[in-house]
């Protein structure tokens, strides 16, 4: 179907790709797999278009190609679906599903509303989503979008489907159903590139798995006939150890306390305690309330009724600002829009909290800011071509880093992590790890979000888990299981779980 032969590409000197291999069979859901920077977005890239390859050949169907534009790979049946989604909110599904296709009457112009509108009903229905083909997109869920745009795919009679982390943001009901939608298609005959860091997703869908480290291609092999382990070996180099570092924290006394936290519409008389040197994770299914909770103790959000206590006095937090001098951290589950300044470099990411660290009457003093660079370089093993580099060159585990940078040199006492390791590849997510375990065995408190199930037992002192935006459960080790989790998650109460 596709094969892809000594591919190499570089920009400004720079070797991306090197001699890069890969294929794709009729039919086949195919994983592409590698560490942040390992070039698995630069080959899509040169297969779709975007990028001219320096060398190598692109047969698609055994038909030597040159796509020279996203277009030209679209006509020739390959379509990308990005993890950021080309979904247009102001506009209908229907506008979505026809953009720059749209059917009209002859040379006149007019657009035939109807009938687009019928085929997008069809289109979605067999693919198992019954909504308003009329409705703004805006009030589609993520993994609504995520079947609108394989029914955009399927529309233009896509052969091939280049999905990029398409699970990030979903729930898990909603990765059942787009795995369910996956599955179907490739009955029929459709093939999948899948890029994804989550392994258990790959071993459980995929039938194949290409890895790639350092813009070279290390091998492949069939799903069935590997483990996790070989795949982590060969992603890194490296024997990765064990998945979850050990800890070695002592617990000690009650640090941030919250006692019948409530706003309105989003959660509901929450009440938990955490202690230095404790990590407490905040499970639940998307719309749970675990990020609204984390904002109101931030005061990014503001909470209708309930208090909190940070060392054992009352606090009123009202805005960021505040909760930062109290020695409260936010590393945000959006690290791209909401945790870094893309356009400016590393060294001025990491600074943005820390003026009053760096400056004197309101001065920056350059010595002190490369000063603090160095020291969370070293510290976090950040890996950058120095400090002018811009954060939005960065692989996603490296700007997650400088993100926790950016927040550690305020020396936080409590450090709240929303989705600390999304779209973060396997060897990074065990350096994240053991960042977190080190700031617990310094004593810092840690309330970590997490949508990963084994990520929260591997790291968790305890769990609460949040159903509908009240506490469902406050699990300690001992009692964390994923069935446990999710029962309560799902709104299961105090039943019998069924341990699988």
């Amino acid at each position: 179907m596709i094969k892809m032969t000594n591919i190499s590409k570089s920009f400004s000197g720079n070797q991306v790709l090197k001699n890069v291999q890969f294929s794709l069979e009729p039919g086949e859901i195919h994983a592409l797999m590698g560490e942040n920077g390992a070039g698995k977005s630069t080959l899509m890239k040169i297969l779709t278009g975007i990028y001219s390859r320096d060398s190598g050949t692109v047969e698609v169907k055994g038909k030597e190609v040159h796509f020279t534009s996203p277009k030209q790979a679209e006509d020739a049946g390959i379509a990308v679906i990005h993890q950021e989604l080309n979904i247009l909110p102001h506009l209908s599904i229907t506008d979505n599903m026809f953009l720059g296709n749209e059917e009209t009457f002859g040379r006149s112009g007019i657009i035939k509303t109807k009938t687009m509108e019928q085929k997008t009903k069809k289109a979605l229905l067999d693919l198992g989503l019954d909504i308003d083909p009329a409705a703004p997109a805006s009030s589609l869920s993520v993994g609504q979008q995520q079947i609108v745009e394989i029914a955009k795919a399927l529309a233009v009679e896509a052969e091939v489907i280049v999905m990029d982390e398409p699970t990030a943001a979903l729930t898990d009901r909603e990765i059942d159903t787009l795995f369910a939608t996956i599955r179907e298609l490739q009955g029929r005959g459709v093939s999948f590139i899948y890029i994804s860091h989550r392994m258990e997703e790959i071993f459980s869908l995929c039938d194949r798995i290409t890895i790639l480290r350092d813009g070279e291609y290390v091998g492949d092999k069939r799903i069935a006939e590997t483990s996790f382990e070989e795949i982590v070996q060969m992603m890194v180099g490296r024997e990765l150890g064990e998945r979850f570092p050990q800890r070695n924290a002592a617990i000690g006394d009650v640090k941030l306390a919250v006692k019948g936290l409530s706003r309105k519409d989003c959660f509901e008389d929450v009440s938990f305690e955490i202690r230095r040197g404790e990590v407490l994770s905040i499970a639940g299914l998307m719309g749970a309330g675990r990020t609204e909770v984390a904002q109101s103790i931030f005061g990014y959000k503001k909470a209708d009724s309930g208090s909190v206590e940070f060392d054992g006095r009352a606090v009123k937090i009202r805005n960021p600002k505040q909760a930062k001098e109290l020695g409260i951290g936010y590393i945000t589950e959006d690290r791209k829009s909401e945790g870094l300044i893309v356009d400016f470099t590393v060294e001025e990411n990491v600074s943005l909290t820390n003026f009053s660290a760096i400056s004197k009457n309101g001065l920056i003093s350059k010595k002190k800011e490369r000063s603090l660079y160095d020291s969370m370089v070293k510290r976090l093993g950040i890996r950058t071509s120095g400090p002018e580099q811009t954060a939005k060159s960065l692989s996603g585990g490296n700007q997650q880093k400088v993100v926790i940078a950016k927040w550690l040199g305020i020396a936080p006492e409590l450090l709240i992590l929303d989705e600390p390791t999304r779209g973060v590849d396997v060897g990074a997510k065990k350096e994240i790890y053991s960042i977190i375990n080190e700031l617990a065995e310094r004593g810092v408190a840690i309330l970590m979000i997490s949508s990963e199930l084994p990520e929260v037992i591997g790291m968790a002192d305890r769990v609460l888990v949040m159903h509908e935006g009240k506490v469902a459960a406050d699990l300690p080790k001992a009692e964390m299981t994923q069935e446990r989790i999710m029962h309560f998650a799902a709104g299961g109460g105090n039943h019998e779980v069924k341990e699988q």
